[in-house]
């Protein structure tokens, strides 16, 4: 038996690729075609925008507990949200929650640990580089983090706003992201954190200067851990 996973979606992309993740890399655990039960219900990104927009992370919490409540009652029994942004809420969500969570900082975190980097980068929206998700995640674990300048925040923000929630992937957003990479390279990180979930349908390892820490992918990988608890 294995746990049904529940995914509280927010932007399409970044839930796309987390669902598809755990159903392609399922049969490496549990054989050819099998992966654990799944349900995903998500709310309009644009209800979640205006709450996240105006700093009201009590309204994100309430659209996060709606979502758990139904994937719960057809039956989920491990909650993920593939959303790093919506991960501010997860204070308020967590312990208010029928069924228990993953957090995807902290599994980022753990991954980053077990790797041995000492110093990472923060890429995503500017509600997540300025937020404290991850600069708790990674200082629990005693790994420093850095993020771009201010107009370097800014112009990936659009990117992902405009671009990638939209399904749109350009040559050039990608040339501007290995750039942004480049620098925090020069500023001594040794990894760097895809830190929106769209972000790993854009840049690649191949593609960035340093290597990366693919935030849905992980959080995919460690509810499907947990799903048939291999350790």
């Amino acid at each position: 038996m294995t746990k049904h996973i529940g995914i509280v979606a927010c932007s399409a992309e970044g839930a796309s690729l987390c669902y598809r993740t755990i159903c392609t890399e399922g049969p490496e655990l549990l054989g050819r075609y099998a992966h654990p039960e799944v349900t995903m219900h998500t709310f309009s990104l644009a209800e979640y925008m205006r709450c996240i927009e105006a700093g009201d992370w009590e309204s994100v919490a309430h659209l996060m507990l709606a979502s758990v409540n139904k994937v719960a009652e057809t039956g989920a029994q491990l909650a993920i949200c593939p959303d790093n942004t919506c991960h501010q809420a997860f204070d308020l969500v967590a312990p208010r929650s029928p069924i228990p969570w993953l957090h995807i900082a902290e599994e980022v975190a753990l991954e980053a640990k077990r790797r041995g980097y000492r110093r990472l980068g923060i890429l995503g929206t500017r509600f997540l580089m300025d937020g404290p998700v991850y600069a708790t995640k990674l200082e629990a674990v005693g790994i420093e983090h850095l993020v771009p300048e201010a107009e370097e925040r800014s112009r990936l923000d659009g990117i992902i706003f405009d671009e990638l929630v939209c399904g749109r992937f350009t040559s050039e957003s990608r040339a501007y992201f290995a750039q942004i990479i480049g620098r925090l390279k020069e500023r001594g990180c040794d990894g760097v954190v895809l830190g929106c979930t769209e972000i790993p349908l854009l840049v690649t390892e191949e593609s960035s200067p340093l290597p990366v820490l693919d935030s849905t992918r992980l959080l995919a990988r460690a509810a499907l851990r947990e799903a048939v608890k291999i350790t």
